[in-house]
């Protein structure tokens, strides 16, 4: 995929292309200072991918300037990346599909460029399946660390953070009559119940209204005082996920490329940085079956010695829960395999000094006759 940087910090532009170059599916075609010169590139080059554009710029913002892409009908899709967090509703209201703040981190960038691959490849899958088809237009819904909906004709742009929020609600309970009560008590709970039934009546008309463009008014249908989303053919990717993720996971031969690309598209938590309370308990049950299908994972490359695959999976993990003592094992496993006893030793003592400071606990005693066993095969291997 073919990308630019728009930010007028030469600097980032240093940055950026050093993390992106990691990402052998990512390839920096321009970068630029200005929104103008990005402006003329896009026009010229329709085979650009993603734009990476800072919001704060000299001369015009990135906002504006995602706006004016957005309305010329460019196919880039855009990321701001920038030091203001108070941008970020502005931002999502366009057509975006994810927010950065500096510093980026590279784990953080890889999710972004990831959950975009990952899409971009399930929604073209999807059309060549369906090319011989009457010609229905495939829907792509991602809910995986962002929230958008899509088709070959572009993606639904939200006449409000409200109407958003009530596709996303009725997506979990797709086929299924949600009561109006239901949805006043959970989106707009706070208000008084005159405002909050006029403001969920403006929020239904307001999204049949961003889903009318692509044909989908009808989608959203009053039923017995609640609505009912029906869809007909989409792909949703925490579906596509979650059943991929809950087959048993084995290593023959051709398959490891296969389980890691179920890995890779887990591309962040449930509606992203939305994070909607209401949907809590499906956000955790879907990181709880991510956090198995890697740990299982890993647990089957490690039986392969591929301890590289595995150590970039854990990484992962226990960067988003570094209280997780079954990924401590296993990358201290790792680290015995690859005989680094250093790294085995930091990796413990690392952990030993956390339970000690956010949970004033020792470690189980499993874990450090574990610890024990593997320092004493390490140095009995060097005997």
């Amino acid at each position: 995929m073919k990308v630019i940087l728009v930010d007028d910090e030469p600097v980032m532009h240093l940055i950026m292309r050093k993390m992106l170059v990691k990402l052998p599916e990512v390839q920096v075609a321009g970068a630029f200072t200005d929104t103008r010169s990005a402006a003329a590139f896009l026009n010229e080059n329709a085979d650009i991918g993603l734009a990476f554009v800072d919001i704060s710029m000299q001369g015009e913002s990135g906002l504006a300037f995602a706006a004016e892409m957005e309305q010329a009908g460019c196919r880039a899709q855009i990321v701001f990346v920038t030091s203001h967090k108070q941008y970020a509703l502005q931002a999502f209201e366009l057509s975006v599909v994810d927010y950065l703040v500096k510093p980026v981190s590279q784990e953080r960038l890889e999710r972004t460029v990831n959950r975009i691959l990952a899409g971009r490849d399930s929604f073209h899958a999807r059309l060549r399946e369906d090319s011989v088809a009457s010609g229905a237009r495939e829907l792509v819904i991602t809910a995986l660390g962002d929230f958008s909906i899509q088709n070959e004709s572009g993606r639904v742009k939200w006449i409000s953070s409200k109407s958003a929020e009530l596709f996303a609600y009725l997506l979990l309970y797709r086929g299924k009559r949600v009561a109006r009560s239901r949805l006043i008590t959970d989106i707009f709970g706070g208000m008084t119940r005159d405002n909050a039934e006029k403001y969920l009546n403006t929020t239904v008309y307001q999204l049949r209204k961003s889903l009318e463009p692509f044909g989908m008014r009808e989608t959203v249908r009053s039923e017995n005082d609640g609505y009912v989303l029906e869809l007909g053919h989409a792909v949703i990717d925490y579906e596509s996920f979650e059943q991929q993720a809950s087959q048993p996971v084995s290593i023959e031969p051709g398959n490891v490329e296969r389980l890691l690309h179920v890995e890779r598209l887990y591309t962040g938590d449930l509606f992203g940085s939305k994070a909607y309370v209401w949907a809590i308990h499906e956000t955790e049950r879907l990181t709880e079956l991510y956090a198995s299908f890697v740990t299982r994972l890993s647990e089957v490359l490690l039986s392969q010695r591929n301890t590289t695959a595995a150590h970039k999976l854990l990484a992962k993990l226990h960067v988003r829960n570094p209280l997780d003592e079954m990924v401590v094992r296993l990358l201290m496993k790792i680290h015995a395999q690859e005989g680094n006893k250093k790294a085995l030793n930091a990796q413990y003592t690392d952990y030993v000094k956390l339970l000690s400071r956010e949970l004033g606990i020792r470690p189980s005693k499993e874990l450090l006759l574990m610890y024990d066993s593997l320092v004493s095969s390490l140095i009995d291997s060097k005997k």
